[in-house]
């Protein structure tokens, strides 16, 4: 048996573990509020922006589909309209919205769009990324009516119907179509046929200069980029686009088996996933 004097050695210690670890949770409670409070001092950093530039013949409608998955994952879009009046004043315009977001910028453009953003994005240090969906990345000096040449399978020019227009100085303008009897097979042909009719029906006007235009900056030799390949483009012809990619360094490119020209409309969720994939690895 132990002795009474035993007994009240073994509760005083006891009772000095009980205490010494309550002094340990104490302790280790501050620190997990203070690790906390670090966290809440350094938030991860927001997601940027991104804003998408429609191409030749098109609205910004045609990014609804990349616009509503891009929302839905808690990026702020923005879609503004491309003036379609030529490299020099629709890259200066969309240098402007550009200018006007505050914070990380992806960029991104189809067909035509594509020479407007490299650019429009020269000398601005917000734009992370740059992605190119069916689109022209042109060089410096360069003009797309050479470019969509470089291989054959373009059948746009084709179909194309030239309408004059008088500009401001007085001096005679074109505006170029496409024919809505080709508009679904050369454009649009993975998509329905009452959508393909609604968008032959609602295009708007092309400046035949942007054809003519020199490209007075490239935006892709200092900022990354990506890419999208429509393999069954009949406007910019899928080697167009593979070549073009692979000057620019793209550091990864996506290849849409059958996709038509408008393969952001036809294929939005694969535009919205390699779009994410920059905003990601550019933060």
């Amino acid at each position: 048996m132990k002795s009474p004097r035993n007994r009240r050695k073994l509760a005083l210690g006891a009772a000095a573990f009980t205490l010494a670890g309550a002094a340990v949770f104490t302790t280790l409670t501050p620190s997990a509020s203070a690790s906390a409070s670090d966290g809440d001092r350094h938030p991860h950093p927001p997601k940027p922006t991104v804003v998408l530039v429609h191409g030749g013949f098109a609205d910004a409608s045609n990014w609804n589909g990349v616009m509503s998955g891009l929302q839905k994952d808690g990026y702020p879009v923005m879609a503004p309209a491309n003036p379609l009046r030529g490299i020099p004043n629709d890259a200066a315009y969309i240098a402007s919205v550009l200018r006007s977001i505050q914070g990380p910028i992806v960029l991104v453009g189809h067909s035509y769009g594509g020479a407007v953003i490299t650019n429009a994005a020269a000398g601005n240090p917000n734009v992370k990324a740059l992605v190119y969906v069916a689109a022209f990345v042109p060089d410096t000096g360069e003009k797309l009516g050479d470019i969509i040449n470089k291989y054959p399978g373009s059948e746009i020019q084709a179909a194309l119907n030239a309408v004059p227009f008088p500009n401001p100085d007085g001096s005679a303008g074109t505006d170029l179509y496409i024919r809505t009897d080709r508009f679904r097979d050369v454009f649009a042909a993975d998509v329905s046929k009452k959508e393909a009719a609604l968008m032959a029906a609602g295009q708007r006007p092309f400046s035949a200069s942007s054809f003519e235009d020199a490209t007075t900056a490239a935006a892709w030799r200092t900022i990354p980029s990506y890419g999208v390949v429509a393999t069954a483009d009949k406007a910019i012809p899928a080697a167009v686009e593979r070549w073009e990619y692979q000057r620019a360094g793209a550091r990864r490119v996506v290849e849409v088996k059958g996709a038509s020209h408008v393969v952001m409309i036809s294929n939005p969720g694969v535009v919205e996933r390699l779009i994410e994939q920059a905003a990601r690895e550019n933060r």
